[in-house]
């Protein structure tokens, strides 16, 4: 990858997370560090949302086996607004949500390849009643270990995002850029 030639046929978490992506940083263009920065954004917006999703699901996992052990006597329908509110059930596991939520998805791939795609395309809720215990201790576990990998990966995204910003700082602070550039693009 270089210059301000990004390969195209790699996925953008393999590019993004390529010590390539932000060698030699300080020779890039800006429109070049700017590019880079939205697409770490965007690939921010898409493993959030894929957060979301799996964090909506353990929620309402975690509920269900609550119910089965008779520490809830709600149904998981009467529950769902609560589930699925940010921080009113307090037997619920608590995730950092924003306080707002895109109006729309971001345009995520779901091709089926990456394992969040496989366990968000699972649909263990539709035939909640039938699955076992041992099945939802299963597919529990399957959710968390999913969420904890797409949560590394976001990690990893804000470390390269915090040094492209760095990048963009020092040019603007050194000079190198000025904000009338910016405005005039």
């Amino acid at each position: 990858m270089k210059g301000n030639t990004l390969n195209q046929h790699r996925r953008r978490i393999d590019q993004v997370l390529d010590p390539e992506f932000i060698a030699d940083i300080e020779n890039l263009a800006i429109d070049e560090l700017r590019t880079r920065r939205s697409i770490c954004d965007d690939l921010d917006a898409e493993l959030s949302y894929y957060r979301r999703l799996l964090h909506a699901r353990i929620d309402l996992l975690s509920f269900e086996q609550r119910r089965r052990r008779g520490e809830e006597t709600r149904s998981l329908i009467d529950a769902l607004p609560d589930i699925l509110a940010d921080g009113t059930d307090a037997n619920a596991p608590h995730f950092s949500m924003p306080k707002t939520l895109p109006v729309e998805p971001p345009d995520v791939p779901m091709d089926g390849r990456r394992p969040v795609d496989r366990v968000l395309a699972d649909d263990f809720l539709t035939h909640l009643p039938d699955i076992d215990d041992e099945e939802l201790d299963e597919i529990q576990l399957m959710l968390t270990k999913t969420e904890a990998g797409v949560s590394e990966q976001r990690r990893s995204v804000h470390e390269v995002l915090e040094t492209l910003n760095d990048e963009v700082a020092r040019r603007y602070r050194d000079g190198i850029v000025s904000v009338n550039q910016f405005l005039e693009e």
